[in-house]
């Protein structure tokens, strides 16, 4: 395979019904991108890194390379980006860290809010009743932040995330 492909791991049917279930994400600036990258890469590092004091260390040099990018040409951006999630890629865990409450954790919807029709049959919700609706990872959804679980949600176990 050549560098810079990454493998296609689901079949065109699946690729299909996971394109009409995943939201439209923003779109992010350069900035934001290499933000992305940086917090990835960190949390890739931490599926890695078991001890903290090896961790912190490997954070430190991650930090390093990152800051002697700072300020370089939009092209160059680009590259560095698109080279830096390669390497992430290159470097995923096979079995990465899961918080608890996410998809693939140990407390993944094990006792979700009951919806307030099964509550109040009748319709009458008491003026302190919360207005706000869950993602299955039990934040809640925002239009804003890309993460709006209204209708159908694909959790996607292979990857231990909701999109």
């Amino acid at each position: 395979m050549p560098p810079g492909v990454r493998p296609q791991v689901l079949n065109n049917a699946f690729q299909e019904a996971a394109n009409q279930a995943r939201q439209k994400l923003p779109e992010l600036t350069s900035n934001q991108k290499a933000v992305h990258l940086y917090r990835h890469s960190l949390k890739t590092l931490a599926s890695w890194a078991v001890d903290r004091e090896i961790f912190i260390e490997e954070a430190i040099k991650l930090r390093a390379r990152f800051d002697a990018s700072r300020g370089c040409s939009p092209a160059k951006a680009a590259n560095l980006i698109s080279s830096g999630l390669d390497e992430l890629f290159e470097y995923t865990h096979p079995d990465p860290y899961v918080v608890a409450y996410m998809p693939g954790g140990t407390l993944y919807m094990r006792n979700p809010p009951p919806p307030l029709s099964v509550c109040f049959p009748d319709g009458n919700y008491p003026a302190d009743a919360p207005k706000v609706t869950f993602n299955p990872d039990m934040t809640i959804c925002k239009e804003e932040t890309g993460k709006s679980a209204v209708g159908s949600v694909l959790v996607d176990f292979t990857k231990k995330n909701m999109e």
